[in-house]
């Protein structure tokens, strides 16, 4: 039997390679996509034959991620609740894609991933292998097995001599791509405990970040980032400039109890630096170029658009429709914004746009020839006609 596993060497995967093989006896296939997880990647291929792996794939996606996936949840303005930028949950379904590809390449039967049967990954996973390979088996260890814990799985990794980098000291489970890096797991599983200190890695403490602010100006075209300080670049390229520039001045975290698909609340706690910015500079730039209607109906739109990736409907119909629509309201988003970068915080300071509806005529509080302020009196009149004729009729009733 063939099974492709969703691989990233860490502690959970590494010990479903070994079960795979001892349970199934199977040919495991290891894939891992390259969606910026940089220096986690070191020593992955070595590590994945090492235990037990006939083959492995290590595909660099991150193109890819950034211009088919990111960059369209960017020009929906797409945010969860309060305030979760949808790192992980846009990486699963690229992930997904290229394991089904995989699995139809190499003749497997079967994938498999790491996702527990608690969390959110396991839905995304599978909604995207049926949505492409309806046919698919599909294998998740957390649903079968008889470990019931991560302290379970660092004794079974020490019995085959499998290194993993987690510890029963410091059980976080961490997932990394270009977009963001998220924590879950040990002390944070208490939604009272503050994380620790050292455990950020893309994003300086804001108290020990540089003690000027920074200036940074983005050019966006049609909804799409496409150039950081004047220097036009491709969706990857601008991820990574930013990334690093908001890195340093501690932007981008977020401590977050959300409520998961499943029907639980979990805690996460993200770092999306890059992603922070963009968002903002988008908002920025949307607000001078966008009409107030389509604004307004987009932004109604957003939360059911969020849902949808986030609880993995990514290839569903009903999220390409709705991506069709953001992607019309955003095709007038062209301009430059500037924010200000200081201690943690990412502030809009400036917005212009050859295609702005923002008239400085119209909204001055000076003298002006262009707008008959006695106009504002029908205007009024005909909103309040309503309320008028039910103030009459309330007093009838009295």
């Amino acid at each position: 039997m063939k099974i492709v596993l969703a691989y990233s060497g860490g502690l959970d995967t590494s010990v479903i390679m070994r079960w795979l093989i001892e349970e199934y006896d199977a040919e495991v296939i290891a894939f891992c996509a390259d969606i910026g997880q940089e220096e986690e990647l070191d020593g992955l291929e070595e590590k994945a034959m090492s235990t037990g792996a006939k083959k492995i794939y290590i595909d660099d996606l991150r193109a890819e991620f950034a211009e088919d996936f990111v960059y369209p949840i960017l020009r929906a303005g797409a945010v969860y609740e309060s305030g979760y930028l949808l790192g992980t949950s846009i990486a699963r379904p690229l992930i997904a894609k290229r394991m089904a590809e995989i699995a139809a390449e190499n003749g497997a039967e079967a994938v498999s991933h790491g996702a527990t049967g608690k969390g959110n990954d396991q839905v995304r996973f599978e909604l995207t292998c049926y949505a492409l390979q309806p046919g698919i088996r599909i294998i998740a260890p957390w649903r079968e097995w008889e470990f019931k814990s991560r302290s379970d799985l660092i004794e079974y990794a020490k019995k085959y001599d499998i290194p993993v980098p987690v510890t029963a000291e410091k059980p976080y489970s961490m997932d990394r791509n270009l977009l963001h890096l998220s924590f879950e797991g040990g002390i944070l599983e208490d939604p009272w405990s503050a994380p620790p200190r050292d455990m950020y890695l893309l994003t300086t403490d804001p108290v020990d970040a540089p003690g000027e602010p920074e200036d940074v100006v983005i050019g966006f075209d049609q909804g799409n980032a496409i150039s950081v300080n004047g220097t036009t670049l491709e969706p990857l390229g601008v991820m990574q400039t930013l990334n690093v520039i908001a890195g340093k001045h501690g932007v981008g975290r977020l401590d977050l109890v959300e409520n998961r698909f499943v029907g639980m609340k979990s805690r996460g706690v993200y770092e999306t630096p890059g992603g922070t910015i963009l968002h903002r500079a988008r908002e920025a730039v949307e607000q001078i170029t966008m009409d107030r209607e389509v604004l307004h109906l987009r932004n109604s739109l957003v939360p059911e658009y969020a849902k949808l990736v986030y609880n993995g409907f990514w290839f569903a119909p009903e999220r390409t429709m709705l991506q069709a629509a953001m992607d019309h309201a955003a095709s007038c988003v062209t301009g430059t914004a500037r924010v200000r970068l200081y201690k943690g915080s990412c502030t809009v300071t400036g917005r212009k746009s050859d295609q702005s509806l923002y008239d400085e005529n119209l909204a001055t509080f000076e003298e002006d020839s262009v707008y008959d302020q006695k106009d504002a009196s029908g205007f009024i009149r005909l909103n309040a006609l309503r309320l008028r004729l039910q103030a009459g009729r309330n007093q009838l009733d009295k």
